[in-house]
């Protein structure tokens, strides 16, 4: 049998009309998009064609489009770009951000003494409103709140359109780091009142290398990369042409596919959690269960002696799936997420991930693979 790949949070497969779009245009667009001879202004047409399809799909002015090399990079440059042109002197946020978002933030209080405070989580990593509107209502401190769209590793997704209400009443700049949701949630710029917004094309059948950076109109910065002035003088660098093509045909294939991949997923979420509670009451879900993303399950599994092997036999039988974010190189790591909503530390936890490319037949091998660990035998 082929390898089954659980782990999509990390990173997707490209989907064939995403290939197709790419090789197109790697056979065809030779110039750089800054000259001003016809090869490069075809090929500046082509990327300003994909960034006003983009804005399209998210409800979003073209101006307000912006390509990076990620989400990582958009996360930097959001954060960072609101210290240092926006006047922000304090970023609220969490414990459990992705690590693009939690480094740029140390880095801010660490270089430039910006007051970072951290939003109390309960264990299922829910975040506390009253608390923040608190925090929002008793200071004038220019504030930017820098909040995940959902969880990469528990799939919490939280409510930014209350968050949102809550900046915009106490004046504070939000970013929101939606890696996980572009491509899989709804989203319209024009009413999720975000001022800054991080996507990357990977996480949704787009290629690797390229993302996208959302800055609401008014919110004037300066570029993070600094060269020749592309991306309206946002970002040096020539631009990656057959990238910014492949997303912008990934975003339009999931969302016009949306209502059908998301019942896909769900019902195989569903299928899943139902048999690993047959293996064995003890397993749980982490995280918030009434607001999670339905591509993302993290399995809580109980004590064994041999737990930490686990995920390594999972990938000896051809079962990719992931210990926590894959976004670390090295080897695997206590999770910062798991610790920040204190998960006991002698139970392993494996996150499997689920695209529409899966099916019911893989979740039937995992759970064949899986039951042994508790002595039983599924026919």
């Amino acid at each position: 049998m082929k390898r089954i790949y659980l782990d999509n949070a990390a990173s997707t497969p490209l989907t064939p009309e995403v290939v197709l779009a790419m090789q197109e245009a790697l056979a065809t667009y030779a110039g750089n998009p800054s000259s001003i001879h016809l090869e490069g202004r075809s090929a500046r047409a082509r990327i300003e064609e994909s960034r006003k399809r983009l804005a399209k799909l998210l409800n979003a002015s073209i101006g307000e489009i912006f390509f990076t090399s990620g989400g990582t990079e958009a996360n930097n440059t959001a954060i960072k770009c609101a210290v240092r042109d926006l006047g922000v002197r304090r970023i609220i946020s969490t414990a459990i951000e992705h690590h693009a978002v939690t480094h740029s933030i140390e880095s801010m209080h660490r270089e430039h003494g910006v007051e970072v405070v951290e939003l109390a989580l309960d264990s299922k990593g829910i975040i506390n409103l009253n608390e923040l509107e608190q925090l929002l209502s008793n200071s004038t401190t220019k504030t930017l709140v820098s909040i995940m769209h959902a969880n990469n590793e528990i799939g919490n997704i939280n409510p930014i359109d209350k968050i949102a209400q809550l900046c915009e009443q106490y004046q504070a700049l939000l970013h929101t780091d939606a890696v996980q949701t572009v491509g899989h949630l709804p989203i319209d710029l024009q009413t999720f009142k975000v001022h800054f917004l991080s996507a990357s094309a990977h996480k949704f059948h787009g290629p690797k290398g390229i993302g996208i950076l959302f800055v609401r109109q008014g919110n004037t910065i300066r570029p993070l990369i600094d060269g020749g002035g592309q991306e309206r003088n946002l970002r040096g660098g020539t631009e990656s042409i057959h990238n910014i093509i492949g997303m912008a045909v990934a975003m339009e294939s999931a969302i016009e596919e949306y209502t059908l991949r998301r019942t896909h997923i769900e019902y195989l979420k569903a299928y899943f959690i139902t048999k690993l509670q047959e293996l064995n009451p003890d397993i749980y879900i982490n995280g918030d269960h009434e607001n999670n993303l339905y591509t993302v399950l993290s399995v809580s599994f109980p004590p064994n002696p041999r737990a930490e092997l686990l995920l390594l036999q999972l990938d000896i039988s051809g079962i990719s799936a992931s210990g926590g974010s894959a976004c670390t190189s090295g080897a695997e790591a206590v999770s910062h997420v798991l610790s920040g909503i204190r998960h006991p530390e002698d139970r392993k936890t494996i996150r499997f991930s689920f695209s529409h490319l899966n099916t019911i037949e893989e979740i039937d091998h995992v759970i064949r693979h899986l039951a042994p660990w508790f002595s039983i035998v599924i026919a």
